[in-house]
C-alpha cells in the first residue's frame, strides 16, 4: 500500500505525459497531495475548479436517477487531457485522483490504466 505522497511520484514517474496531479477532496474543494503543476497549471486552483465538475456530474445522475458509479471523467482541451478517477477503495469516499496530460506526449489508454493501479495501492 502506497501512502498518497509515494502515490503522486508514482503517477509523475510512471504515466508518460504527465503534467501534474493531485489528490482532492471533494467534499471541500482542497488538495490533499499534489506533485508536478507548472505556472501555466496551479493544481490547487485545479483541484478546486474540478471538484464542481465532480459534483455536478453526480447532482446530474441524481437527477437522472442514474444508480451507476463514476469511473473516471475525462476533459479533452487541445493540448492536455485533464483525467478525474473517483475512487472507491475503504476510507475514499469523496475523494478523486486528478491527472493532466500533455496530449503530444500521453498515451490516454495507459494512463487511465496506470492510473486505476495506482488507485488500488492507495492507503489515504
Amino acid at each position: 500500500m502506497a501512502n498518497t505522497e509515494a502515490a503522486l511520484k508514482e503517477a509523475m514517474s510512471t504515466i508518460e505525459g504527465t503534467i501534474g496531479v493531485a489528490l482532492v477532496d471533494y467534499t471541500s474543494g482542497m488538495a490533499l497531495g499534489t506533485a508536478g503543476g507548472s505556472k501555466e497549471l496551479d493544481l490547487t486552483v485545479a483541484a478546486a475548479g474540478n471538484t464542481d465538475v465532480v459534483r455536478a456530474k453526480v447532482r446530474t445522475m441524481e437527477h437522472l436517477g442514474l444508480s451507476d458509479e463514476i469511473e473516471d471523467i475525462l476533459i479533452t482541451l487541445s493540448s492536455q487531457y485533464h483525467l478525474i478517477r473517483l475512487l472507491k477503495g475503504r476510507g475514499t469516499n469523496g475523494l478523486f485522483l486528478y491527472l493532466a496530460l500533455d496530449k503530444s506526449r500521453a498515451n490516454l489508454a495507459m494512463a487511465r490504466h496506470q492510473l486505476r493501479k495506482i488507485e488500488a495501492e492507495l492507503d489515504v
